[in-house]
């Protein structure tokens, strides 16, 4: 095929994948079958839009790359730390009773072991996309349910390596004992040089591209790591997709994962969808109509046998009651992207039948469609067969019950999002009291150093949406924007404002002009230094002509809570009249009583008649003398509740200054 002719269809495979994504969206299903029902209308079998050939089933192999790559960079050691047991036992329970139990029914039927093999691994596999998805569309990740899930589709992540290795061994089913030996042992051999390979290489590669800060080159050795990982391990006797998801392990031990995830994500999701419109193309509609029966109990196997597996075995070893595993089991049971990868593998080592790869086509298609209406069903299921009362629409888990979340109250976190001074000092003012935070920075040996010293910080670029999800932005109650670069700064804040409207930015600013362009971008509060500096100027100058420090306060704390508008008008009007009485108004003020001032009672003093103020209170180490009687003696450190105007806090003020006088 000439180039021309490639990119032509090429542009129609994208236009066919971007349909399917619009289409299947509007009607609230799952993309992925949007994705194979689209490309199985349009392939050969269907219109014959799109050509299969082996270029545009190259392209999509690429995507299988980047997902694998994924799955490795963005393994939750954390979670899979907390949630171990629980996928050790019922995740490990499920894939191998699920692997066990199709290709023991497989066998049954006359199948041959290696393809028996292959289609319990297939049926094994969920998809995490998806099921994920419907689990936050739920506001359930957190439930039991959604836990029990998690640890579930964390083993099946897992279990998708020793798949793909055991692929090239079931093609050589037939072969002699030692020839399978030896094929095990250079795989044993590739796996550990691979391993050695990436956990020595790619932290490095990375470390280096970031010291040099060119987003563009670090975009490049991003693309450069996921396909040169994947071809080196093929060119080992691996696979592309085991190659990738070892660099991704590789890579989370690098302080730069998250901004490698940033710059691939991206990319990965155009080439999974046509890696999906391409499996669709390889749908043959009539072979649906030539295997019904096998079709339907593909998906009875899939969906009913594997849900019931989930409930009844899975759910138990977790120790969770009979409804949570129903509800697990409605949101798990299909067979997801990697039952793709899987059965193409296969079918290309020919451990797969053609005829029973078409039969794995259509029966995950009718299973991907089917998971949305049965998690809706479910809770009415659990229910009845747990025997409780239905719940009522209000409390059972709807469509929208991710609105719901984002309504919930924010986690007491801050994101700090610079680290420089400013960010310093804002991140070591939250440690000091017991705040928890996280700190995003660009700077490759700033991240280096903040490390060294036990700082939760990440190295990456704030202003990618990927980024500030995985710093939890939504779910934090203030995001502080410390960086000196205006326009960086503008990008940012629009982009949190995009990605989660309800959370409060705190941004700074170095000049007058930006501080409406900040506002128009979604900053809720804004720290101006040219407009800081010349607050602490008029606060000084007005400490000259004895204004207290009180009325000081409350004149500069009402500049900055009106966002400057005082100070952004024509310089040629004076300053509102009610901002001038906050100098002058006769209010309560603590006045500090200085530390060398010799004791002295208040009549002796003669305050009130010496100054006009009255003294409400008088608090000392902690403890209040309320409405002190004129042969209270003060002290040096004590502290004087005082109500009088402006003039008579500054005869005070003076007054304590210099009590001999």
């Amino acid at each position: 095929m000439n180039e021309p002719h490639l990119l032509v269809q090429l542009l129609v495979l994208l236009a066919i994948t971007a349909a399917g994504l619009a289409l299947f969206e509007r009607l609230r299903l799952p993309s992925i079958a949007g994705f194979l029902v689209v490309g199985a209308v349009a392939g050969p079998g269907g219109l014959e839009l799109v050509e299969t050939n082996e270029s545009v089933r190259a392209l999509a192999e690429i995507g299988v790359v980047f997902l694998l790559f994924e799955i490795g960079l963005e393994l939750p050691l954390e979670r899979l730390r907390a949630l171990w047991r629980t996928a050790l036992l019922a995740g490990g329970a499920q894939v191998v009773l699920t692997v066990a139990v199709v290709a023991a029914g497989a066998r049954a039927l006359g199948l041959e072991p290696a393809s028996a093999l292959v289609l319990g691994g297939v049926v094994s596999m969920s998809s995490t996309a998806l099921a994920m998805r419907l689990l936050v569309a739920g506001g359930t990740v957190d439930a039991p349910q959604g836990r029990l899930a998690v640890a579930i589709l964390l083993l099946q992540d897992l279990a998708i390596v020793p798949f793909l290795l055991a692929i090239p061994l079931l093609g050589d089913a037939g072969g002699s004992l030692a020839h399978v030996a030896a094929v095990v042992g250079r795989m044993a051999l590739a796996l550990v040089a691979m391993l050695l390979v990436v956990r020595g290489v790619v932290p490095r590669v990375l470390d280096r591209a970031a010291r040099l800060r060119s987003p563009d080159l670090f975009s490049l050795l991003a693309l450069l790591v996921v396909l040169g990982s994947a071809v080196a391990a093929e060119m080992l006797g691996l696979t592309l997709a085991v190659g990738a998801f070892l660099a991704g392990v590789a890579a989370t031990a690098s302080p730069y994962s998250h901004q490698l995830f940033s710059e691939v994500v991206p990319l990965r999701g155009v080439l999974i969808g046509v890696f999906f419109t391409a499996v669709g193309m390889l749908f043959e509609p009539a072979a649906l109509l030539a295997q019904p029966g096998a079709v339907a109990a593909y998906l009875a196997v899939a969906v009913g046998a594997k849900g019931l597996l989930i409930a009844l075995v899975a759910a138990p070893l977790a120790r969770e009651h009979l409804r949570t595993g129903v509800l697990t089991a409605a949101a798990l049971a299909q067979t997801g992207e990697f039952s793709f990868v899987l059965a193409d593998a296969a079918r290309a080592a020919g451990a797969l039948d053609p005829s029973l790869h078409q039969v794995v086509i259509a029966g995950s298609i009718l299973s991907l469609l089917a998971t949305p209406f049965l998690v809706r069903a479910a809770p009415a299921l659990a229910d009845r067969l747990t025997g409780r009362a239905p719940r009522d629409a209000a409390s059972a888990p709807t469509a929208h019950g991710g609105e719901r979340a984002a309504d919930a109250a924010p986690e007491e976190r801050a994101v700090v999002i610079g680290f420089g001074h400013a960010g310093r000092t804002i991140a070591r003012t939250l440690r000091s009291l017991g705040i928890d935070y996280v700190v995003v920075e660009s700077n490759a040996s700033a991240v280096e150093a903040a490390r060294e010293r036990g700082e939760p910080i990440h190295y990456g670029d704030a202003t990618r949406p990927v980024v500030l999800a995985h710093l939890g932005v939504a779910r934090a109650k203030l995001v502080a924007v410390a960086i000196s670069d205006p326009l960086a700064t503008r990008r940012i804040v629009s982009r949190i404002h995009a990605f989660a409207p309800h959370t409060p930015v705190l941004a700074r600013v170095r000049y007058v002009k930006e501080i409406e362009l900040l506002e128009d971008a979604g900053a809720r509060a804004i720290v101006a230094e040219e407009y800081e500096a010349a607050l602490e100027l008029v606060a000084r100058v007005l400490a000259f002509f004895a204004v207290p420090s009180a009325a000081v306060r409350s004149f500069t704390d009402a500049l900055r809570e009106e966002g400057y508008d005082a100070l952004r008008g024509n310089a040629g009007v004076p300053i509102d009249p009610w901002l001038v009485e906050l100098l002058e108004q006769v209010d309560t003020s603590w006045v500090d009583v200085p530390a060398d001032f010799a004791p002295t009672s208040l009549a002796v003093l003669g305050v009130r008649a010496r100054t006009g103020v009255s003294v409400l209170a008088v608090e000392r180490v902690g403890s209040a003398m309320p409405n002190p009687p004129p042969g209270f003696e003060i002290r040096g450190g004590d502290r004087l509740l005082v109500l009088g105007d402006a003039p008579a806090l500054a005869r005070l003020e003076a007054l304590l200054a210099a009590p001999a006088a």
